[in-house]
């Protein structure tokens, strides 16, 4: 009579209790879960079908950037704000495009007439102001491409003088995308056959012939959606004085860069993070339908103990 198994398989990995710094991030509230639940949660499956998840992540460095920047413009004519605009940009990007590997375009973002108020007079009636035309403000974004990190603060140094300081987002791109999904694949296709092989010679079956369903996706982050803001401070405890007025001190708040950590991964391609990076997920579902094994029936026999003492196996009809 065959057996059947249910197997679960987890592999828990242990965290550094204790390390040698932390960072300042720790003096946030400790109440706002900063980090996922760190349990393995695991139940046994409905059937008898077995379900294999591979998960693989790759941290790929960028070979290009696009910086955008923004500024605005005001002026009493439609001469005087675009030739104030343009002198601005035209400085700028003449030195910009000094730089090897440098490209710029500039983007039209909005052009509307300004407005303020105007005093009307009256002698016996209330303040009347009336809204009147007082100019134009014209608003563009530059958008420079360069390939070196060390150039954007070189690109940034050249727009402040001419009082561009709004730096608005850092784009990544990678020309190498497409090569990085292939490598994800068949590196989640290795770990699928490991642990195919591992399932069969736990459970003493051959899976190899066993009808399988598989999904898979991608999902790409890019290091502008992976920042996070927080204050650094240490605030003093006034449980213990009377009443009295507090003047506290504005709190300098900060953005650093989080990535996703690998630690819920099967394999990891470049694991080492230290500048911001475009990150992507390959996932692998499989799923291996199982053959169900029949409840076996136990034969009964039946004997008839004669008068003498005799035994005799009887045949029933079933």
């Amino acid at each position: 009579m065959k057996k059947s198994i249910i197997l679960v398989l987890a592999v828990l990995m242990g965290n550094l209790a204790h390390g040698q710094s932390s960072g300042n991030i720790n003096y946030q509230n400790q109440s706002q879960s900063r980090y996922p639940e760190q349990n393995i949660n695991l139940s046994f499956p409905l059937n008898s079908n077995l379900q294999i998840s591979i998960k693989g992540m790759a941290n790929v460095k960028a070979d290009a950037y696009v910086a955008i920047f923004s500024l605005s413009q005001a002026g009493k004519t439609v001469e005087e704000v675009n030739t104030l605009i343009d002198s601005r940009i035209n400085q700028s990007l003449e030195q910009i495009g000094k730089k090897a590997g440098v490209e710029t375009i500039i983007d039209m973002i909005s052009f509307v007439p300004t407005y303020e108020y105007e005093l009307e007079k009256k002698i016996f009636s209330k303040k009347t102001y009336n809204e009147v035309p007082s100019g134009f403000e014209v608003k563009k974004n530059i958008h420079i491409k360069y390939s070196k990190p060390e150039d954007l603060n070189e690109i940034m140094t050249i727009l402040a003088k001419a009082e561009i300081y709004d730096l608005v987002r850092v784009d990544y791109f990678s020309n190498h995308m497409e090569t990085i999904r292939k490598d994800l694949m068949n590196k989640a296709k290795s770990v699928l056959q490991e642990k195919l092989q591992t399932y069969q010679s736990i459970l003493g079956e051959n899976l190899g012939t066993s009808e399988k369903r598989l999904v898979d996706a991608y999902k790409v982050i890019f290091p502008v959606e992976m920042y996070k803001s927080y204050q650094s401070y240490n605030s003093s405890s006034l449980q213990n004085k009377k009443s009295a007025n507090v003047n506290q001190a504005d709190k300098s708040t900060t953005l650093y860069y989080q990535p996703i950590i690998d630690k819920e991964f099967d394999f990891v391609v470049n694991p080492t993070v230290l500048e911001p990076v475009i990150q992507v997920i390959y996932e692998m579902k499989v799923l291996v339908m199982r053959e169900k094994v029949p409840n076996e029936k136990t034969e009964k026999e039946y004997f008839l103990i004669s008068p003498t003492g005799e035994l005799k196996s009887l045949k029933l009809d079933k």
